[in-house]
C-alpha cells in the first residue's frame, strides 16, 4: 500500500513538472494588456475595483488587464481613440 502511494505521487509529480515546463512557454508568447477588456471579461488581477478574472466592470476598464500575443498590445485600437497599454491607465476606471 506504501509503495502504490509512493508511485502515485511520484506519477502527479512528474505531471505537473511537465505542465509547468510549459506554462513559460506559452506566457513567453503574451502579454498584459491593459484597457482593452470589455466589462467581466478581464483576466486575473485587474486592480482597485476588481477581484480577479472576469470582475471589471467597466468596458476598457484601464486598470484592467487581458493577456494577447506579444508585440500587439499597443496596436490595439478600441472606440473612442483608445488603445491598449502596457501599464495600467488611469482612464474608464470605476469610482472609488
Amino acid at each position: 500500500m506504501k509503495n502504490s502511494a509512493v508511485l502515485v505521487a511520484a506519477a502527479m509529480t512528474t505531471a505537473l513538472s511537465a505542465a509547468a515546463a510549459s506554462i513559460p512557454a506559452a506566457a513567453a508568447d503574451m502579454e498584459k494588456c491593459y484597457g482593452v477588456s470589455l466589462a467581466g471579461e478581464n483576466d486575473c488581477a485587474a486592480g482597485p475595483g476588481t477581484t480577479c478574472a472576469g470582475t471589471s466592470t467597466i468596458d476598457y476598464q484601464g486598470n484592467a488587464w487581458k493577456l494577447v500575443p506579444s508585440g500587439t498590445c499597443a496596436n490595439i485600437e478600441l472606440p473612442g481613440d483608445r488603445v491598449g497599454s502596457l501599464e495600467p491607465i488611469d482612464r474608464d476606471n470605476p469610482a472609488s
